[in-house]
């Protein structure tokens, strides 16, 4: 007997790639259980499938950076409270964090791939299910999109959850109107721009020598930003070529405000009125 649950839960979170740099994703999440009846002659009650289960993909991946550190390009560092991360790209720059250790989720792979993170949740969830539950298959799937789209990672310190992690990201589309009126241009435009985008605010740069860790050398220029938020100190060191520097705060309300913003430096005499989303199926509307 199998029970199925789809769209169980959505999951954002980025991970490192040595062409890519930060690559955000959001995935939608299936599952299917196998085993036998219970003295309630179910499988597992609904309810708990949806709490149980999105506790524990939440616990492990949501909102984290995944990283492939048997890669050789990758070297981890594991302190009391917190973890270190250096990661060289094959273009020689190199992304380096220092952060509490539940800000990632190590992996013991030369790369980051849908099947692997399947594969991890899989033997990860099934450990923490009742006995009747024999088997269980996860499957991650992107949103489908039919209009252009983007990969950002940010952090938000100001955030009370999980969202103040220094590296998690979404993919995300957005949708631009002129005067009320779809606007393909601007919205291949913005998807191009922040195509693997890190997100910084302004007011987290911090000097190089402010960091707790040596900043690896390169031909590069970086950004350096810090924060201090509820679950630890985060620090950060990434190629300024991968970074685009905003004003305010990253969350999406200001992103969408921001979008507006330079749009309508364009169309001053017009009205300009920005979607923008945070992984699937939320976001914040700016309109100038």
């Amino acid at each position: 007997m199998k029970l199925f649950v789809r769209d169980l839960t959505v999951i954002d979170a980025s991970f490192l790639d040595p062409k890519r740099g930060f690559v955000g994703e959001s995935y939608q999440v299936d599952i299917t259980l196998e085993g036998t009846l219970n003295e309630q002659s179910m499988i597992l009650d609904f309810s708990a499938v949806k709490k149980k289960i999105k506790a524990i993909i939440d616990m492990e991946v949501d909102h984290k950076l995944l990283v492939p550190h048997a890669a050789e390009n990758c070297t981890v560092k594991l302190e009391e409270e917190r973890t270190q991360i250096n990661y060289k790209l094959n273009d020689n720059a190199v992304i380096q964090l220092k952060c509490p250790h539940q800000a990632f989720c190590l992996f013991e792979s030369e790369s980051i791939t849908t099947a692997l993170l399947e594969t991890y949740l899989e033997q990860v969830i099934l450990l923490q299910l009742p006995d009747n539950i024999t088997g269980l298959e996860l499957t991650l799937r992107n949103e489908s999109l039919d209009t252009p789209y983007y990969h950002y990672t940010h952090g938000l310190k100001k955030h009370d959850g999980n969202c103040q992690r220094i590296a998690h990201g979404h993919r995300s589309k957005i949708d631009i109107y002129i005067n009320n009126i779809y606007n393909k241009e601007l919205i291949a435009d913005w998807a191009d721009r922040w195509r693997d985008i890190y997100l910084l605010s302004r007011e987290d740069i911090i000097e190089p020598s402010a960091l707790s860790f040596t900043a690896v050398k390169s031909d590069y220029d970086k950004y350096c930003s810090a924060y201090q938020a509820a679950q630890g100190y985060f620090e950060m060191s990434v190629p300024a070529h991968l970074v685009e520097v905003l004003p305010k705060d990253t969350t999406v309300e200001e992103l969408a405000d921001y979008i507006c913003e330079q749009i309508k430096k364009r169309y001053a005499d017009d009205t300009v009125t920005v979607y923008a989303y945070e992984g699937i199926g939320k976001g914040a509307i700016a309109e100038l």
